[in-house]
């Protein structure tokens, strides 16, 4: 990781927006998380962690989505996978990694079969 990135691309904490305890809980505990208990604010975007030695921007879902009616799991997915898309193409921007965390097997499975190509983890931890 560079020491001089553009102004937008140095990562600034924010607080979590709140409102969702579970979701902060699991964004805390990404491994070797270097903000826990924050956002982190890059290229205009929140995210939930960073692994800032590895310079990795990371998105954490904590959707029950193996509980939603198929209908409703290809919404979520599609919905998803466009922003997922769109944070990893901010966080790239700025010379960063992404990854993306989700709670369910099923949950991973379905948003690689529309983008094989993001980095997606099962959250063993959350």
């Amino acid at each position: 990781m560079t020491s001089q990135r553009r102004p937008e691309c140095v990562p600034i904490i924010k607080p979590h927006l709140g409102g969702d305890d579970l979701h902060n809980q699991c964004a805390d505990n990404v491994p070797r998380n270097d903000f826990r208990g924050f956002d982190v604010l890059v290229n205009g975007k929140r995210f939930d962690a960073m692994q800032l030695g590895a310079g990795v921007l990371w998105e954490v879902k904590t959707d029950n989505f193996d509980t939603h009616t198929r209908a409703l799991q290809q919404i979520v997915i599609r919905k998803q996978v466009l922003e997922l898309m769109r944070e990893r193409d901010l966080a790239r921007a700025c010379g960063y990694g992404f990854f993306v965390g989700v709670r369910r097997a099923a949950h991973k499975a379905a948003l690689l079969k529309e983008a094989p190509l993001l980095n997606i983890v099962i959250m063993e931890w959350c």
